[in-house]
């Protein structure tokens, strides 16, 4: 396969791979098969996506914000949005909710940051916008259209990613679920991590793949709270294959990667204050692409960081976990 100069040239040290100027860019992930990357400005109600070969970046509207997204197995995408979830069966396509609109009726409320587990399950987590209340949470979404709230008490849930995990069926394979997706699994220490951003603190989670359940709830790291480079509040973030879980701080000028323990292992700088996710890509899943956003900064601030809503990206060493598709 062909891949585009840019992500052949990329290095150890992030720069800008894609000039999308959003408003809140948020969700980036790496469509293997097509290998093309897909993100969303929220409060454009946009979704982008970059052909990795050809270098075209493609753009498309919707009626409501879409926050975030998964691909599905069957094709197309499960999506959160404003009130609740959506089915998108292809590129062009139309929404069609699925599962309960339980934010629907509640203007400051909407989905906010998702990520499938290994059996196809969408877990997605709501943010209060107004800030005004705790009420936001983190939900499951089954394959048959089934919300279930699994924890409530947040103002912005946020940074969902799952370390591995795949049932096992009786044979001790992995059941029901293709190659890519087994082939990331390790079936023992499985854990969820996400964050209630306000709160400045990276939760972890013990995660029983095939029930679908969390236990054993911690703080894997407390950031200190601010603005500025060396601060920041963490925002969305992926695991990789030696367990580690990458954050990008918002208001903080970088990403870091914390140890199965909560260390800071790496801490790096970016050109731009609001680094919103990083997710792992490319034909070895050792890009790191990290969006961006320019929502709330003054044009004095602007007019220092020429790049801030756009696409960045890197090289890392230890490939991302696969990204997991949902089963419906």
């Amino acid at each position: 396969m062909t891949i585009y100069s840019p992500l052949l040239a990329l290095t150890s040290t992030p720069s800008c791979l894609i000039a999308s100027q959003c408003g809140l860019g948020e969700g980036p992930r790496w469509h293997s098969q097509e290998a093309r990357l897909y993100w969303v400005d929220i409060p454009a109600k946009a979704m982008h996506r970059w052909d990795s070969r050809s270098g075209m970046q493609e753009s498309r509207s919707f009626d409501a914000p879409v926050a975030c997204f998964a691909f599905r197995k069957s094709g197309g995408m499960v999506l959160g949005m404003k009130d609740g979830c959506a089915l998108l069966d292809d590129w062009d396509g139309v929404p069609r909710p699925f599962g309960g609109q339980i934010l629907a009726g509640k203007p400051h409320h909407r989905m906010n940051d998702g990520r499938c587990d290994g059996a196809g399950r969408f877990w997605v987590g709501s943010v209060n916008e107004a800030k005004d209340a705790a009420d936001a949470a983190l939900y499951r979404l089954s394959v048959a259209g089934d919300l279930i709230e699994i924890e409530g008490g947040m103002m912005t849930c946020n940074g969902a990613g799952f370390s591995s995990g795949l049932p096992l069926d009786t044979s001790g394979g992995f059941a029901g679920l293709p190659h890519p997706q087994a082939s990331a699994a390790g079936g023992n220490g499985s854990r969820f991590c996400h964050t209630d951003t306000p709160s400045h603190a990276v939760r972890i989670y013990d995660y029983d793949p095939v029930v679908g359940t969390l236990t054993n709830h911690r703080v894997l790291h407390q950031f200190t709270r601010g603005v500025g480079p060396g601060l920041g509040r963490p925002d969305g973030g992926s695991f990789d294959e030696e367990g580690c879980y990458w954050t990008a701080l918002f208001d903080g000028w970088r990403v870091v990667r914390l140890s199965p323990t909560g260390e800071v292992l790496m801490d790096i700088p970016l050109p731009i204050q609001r680094p919103t996710m990083i997710a792992f890509g490319g034909a070895d899943r050792r890009t790191a692409f990290v969006t961006s956003a320019r929502t709330g900064l003054s044009e004095a601030e602007l007019a220092t960081q020429p790049h801030a809503g756009d696409v960045f990206a890197f090289r890392v060493d230890v490939p991302g976990v696969e990204e997991f598709t949902f089963g419906g």
